[in-house]
């Protein structure tokens, strides 16, 4: 495992005395992909800032390789960001956007010496032979690789990425997800990428920081807060999920609608109350009375998905979504089958109750295609 290098430590920011980070600490690994991820307003830009040195938390220490860092200056710390808006020098070709701050340095790098660097840098973010095309000219992917590249031909020990890839359309963002991770791998530079989109933080991250209301949520490996969330807020963020009330019978065993179901998970009291995490894809439709179905529920609303179908289900008035490949009708009644490591149990929190009921995606899709409905109440929803 590689050494920390950035800590944050019970670091709280306010703004206007409204607290937007809430004494947090997070540990940041050398040469490790760190993803913030979180919806908007939940602390995760400011958590970059801190970082970067553009704002100074009220209480709490910064430290970098083990110095505290706190009053140190944007340019004096060895970390260089990329934001959503790539900032290039229009006017100037991709050679000398990417050899602005080389030029800037001191000792004076000579040309033969930048321009080594600069074309190595374009190597490593396939634009070989675009030193002398005009930034203005280059598509949306390619501008945003030369921004990356200007950042990285300093050698800063971080990068730091705001949401730099929420101006690309889908097919160039999933494209440039693996490119990040490509090049993260290949320069061993310290990645820490702000998203509030959760596909990109599974796909590249070595570790996911969960955040919301100014607090970490969770951490862990992207397979860990998916497979494991450790709240409701975490199991809805992260992924489709059916969370339904439970009681913990026992160790291995909990009472879900009134039914016995075996599981894995142990450690709480006996008749406990808990949250139950259910995943979409982990739920197997079964004939309707055969032994193996041990819940029975009603088909609402069934969308082709292309690969599958999203099946929304009624039990006992609390709406399920199961993706499958199998088709069933609206209107009929279905068997399901849970085994044992498709059920996760969560302690109660804050978050119980507030989601995985998939009628109350209907009622928000209902209320925006309502036509009745003025601008001024769908924003007010929001």
């Amino acid at each position: 495992m590689e050494k920390e290098l950035i800590r944050l430590e019970n670091c709280t920011m306010a703004f206007d005395d409204e607290v937007v980070l809430d004494n947090i600490s997070l540990s940041i690994r050398d040469k490790e992909f760190l993803t913030l991820l979180g919806p908007s307003g939940c602390g995760k830009t400011t958590t970059l800032r801190i970082i970067g040195g553009f704002t100074k938390p009220v209480s709490g220490g910064v430290f970098f390789d083990g110095v505290r860092i706190n009053d140190m200056p944007p340019h004096k710390r060895n970390v260089n960001t990329v934001f959503q808006k790539y900032a290039l020098f229009t006017h100037l070709n991709v050679f000398e956007n990417v050899a602005f701050g080389l030029r800037l340095q001191k000792p004076k790098l000579s040309k033969a010496e930048i321009a080594r660097l600069v074309d190595e840098m374009l190597e490593v973010v396939s634009l070989r032979g675009f030193n002398n095309r005009d930034a203005s000219s280059l598509s949306g992917g390619q501008q945003q690789r030369v921004a990356i590249a200007r950042a990285l031909v300093l050698k800063p020990r971080v990068l730091l990425l705001d949401e730099p890839l929420g101006a690309l359309d889908l097919r160039l963002r999933k494209d440039m997800q693996n490119e990040l991770k490509r090049i993260q791998q290949q320069t061993e530079i310290t990645f820490v990428y702000v998203t509030h989109d959760q596909e990109e933080a599974l796909a590249m991250s070595d570790t996911v920081v969960v955040m919301d209301g100014g607090i970490i949520q969770q951490i862990g490996s992207p397979e860990d807060v998916y497979n494991e969330p450790k709240n409701a807020f975490v199991a809805d963020f992260i992924g489709e999920s059916n969370i339904v009330d439970g009681i913990m019978r026992s160790d291995g065993e909990v009472e879900i609608f009134g039914r016995r179901m075996k599981c894995l998970d142990g450690g709480f009291g006996k008749d406990e109350p808990a949250d139950v995490v259910i995943r979409p894809e982990d739920i197997d439709i079964v004939p309707l009375g055969s032994d193996a179905a041990m819940l029975t529920g009603q088909v609402t609303n069934v969308t082709f998905k292309g690969v599958h179908y999203d099946i929304i289900v009624d039990f006992k008035g609390f709406k399920w979504l199961i993706q499958t490949t199998d088709l069933s009708p609206v209107g009929g009644k279905i068997g399901i089958k849970l085994d044992p490591d498709s059920i996760h149990i969560m302690k109660k929190s804050r978050y119980s109750g507030m989601f995985g009921d998939y009628s109350s995606y209907s009622a928000e899709y209902d209320d925006i295609s309502d036509a009745s409905l003025g601008e001024d109440d769908v924003e007010d929803d929001e």
